[in-house]
């Protein structure tokens, strides 16, 4: 990684608010992930983007690594706004190193010099002002991981509630108290990808398995309307054993809590690895999710006999919300949230 590119992106920072002072000389303590990195000067994080400069912690701010305006299915949102666009940013970095990932050329930026993607500069005020001048009255923090930039993700969102528009992230969940302590005020929905349920599963993608489930149960427990997406990958988490762990950690959790479960595409440093998830697993997956009680299982990314996408009433078995990929063909749903044939309610953000 060279020099010039280091030094633009440390130029793109702020002192960091998700810190703590080390007993050690010279020394300061990263308080965004459960790395937990100690950083002495000129040191990076884990993520390559939290820098020790000038007598403290930097972290990223004042720039985008790409801007879109999507559909919210697209994140994949199933039970937030129908049809509803979001205006998507990321920025560069994360804190795991997943071999599959789809993102990784801006995802691996500083760990991969391969992946060299040009910051854009930006303020929160003009990130939102893009959104209602697309028509979106919703924002996402996605693409790369927002957890390893909370402090410039608040910024966004706290412009963004200013304009009267709503907000969501996509995220690992690999996170601390601390960062959803940052985030959580400023936040009403959250896609969290929970990659699969063994602590070596994990550790293989730079991390650790507990965070992330005590992250999911926070922020459902907090009020911030939360779902979940696997990407069912052969070989790593496709055993029924493993899919039933994490459909019934999800219904404790919650039987409302939507699970969207992915397939995976050959990509990064697993393009020569296992072919595609075959649709015969994502059907597994999903009989697995309601085996568990879950009421609202989802197949993504391959399209399954029958549907894995559209919306069902749980008291009467009604479509509500009728999908193909990312298109919203049909919702019943009101801003109640209410059934039209039997007046069950179906949870999640419809107004």
């Amino acid at each position: 990684m060279s020099t010039a590119y280091t030094d633009l992106l440390d130029s793109l920072t702020r002192p960091a608010v998700l810190q703590m002072a080390s007993a050690e000389p010279d020394v300061v303590h990263c308080t965004a992930c459960p790395h937990h990195c100690r950083l002495r000067p000129h040191r990076r994080g884990v993520c390559g983007l939290r820098v020790a400069r000038g007598g403290g912690l930097r972290a990223p701010w004042g720039y985008t690594s790409g801007v879109a305006v999507d559909p919210l299915e697209k994140k994949p949102f199933y039970h937030v706004c129908p049809g509803a666009t979001v205006l998507s940013f990321g920025m560069l970095g994360c804190n795991l190193h997943c071999p599959f990932c789809q993102n990784w050329s801006i995802s691996q930026t500083v760990r991969d010099d391969r992946a060299v993607a040009a910051p854009r500069q930006i303020t929160p005020e003009q990130l939102a002002d893009a959104a209602l001048q697309a028509g979106s009255r919703w924002l996402a923090a996605t693409y790369n991981e927002p957890l390893i930039t909370a402090e410039w993700v608040a910024a966004v969102f706290q412009a963004a509630h200013a304009r009267g528009l709503r907000t969501c992230m996509v995220s690992n969940g690999y996170a601390t108290p601390d960062t959803l302590a940052c985030l959580r005020p400023h936040l009403e929905a959250a896609n969290i990808d929970l990659k699969c349920f063994t602590e070596k599963g994990y550790r293989g993608l730079g991390g650790s398995l507990q965070p992330v489930l005590d992250a999911i149960q926070s922020l459902w427990q907090s009020g911030v309307w939360v779902e979940v997406t696997t990407l069912v990958v052969p070989g790593l988490n496709d055993a029924d054993e493993e899919l039933l762990q994490i459909a019934t950690f999800l219904a404790g959790v919650s039987p409302d809590l939507p699970w969207h479960v992915s397939a995976y595409h050959p990509d990064y440093r697993m393009s020569d690895g296992p072919p595609g998830t075959p649709a015969a697993t994502l059907e597994r997956a999903c009989a697995c999710g309601r085996q568990s009680g879950l009421r609202y299982v989802y197949a993504g990314n391959r399209r399954t006999p029958g549907s894995g996408e559209d919306t069902y009433c749980p008291g009467c078995g009604a479509t509500l919300v009728a999908r193909r990929g990312f298109m919203v063909r049909r919702c019943r749903l009101g801003a109640d949230g209410r059934c039209p044939d039997c007046g069950c309610r179906v949870a999640g953000i419809w107004d």
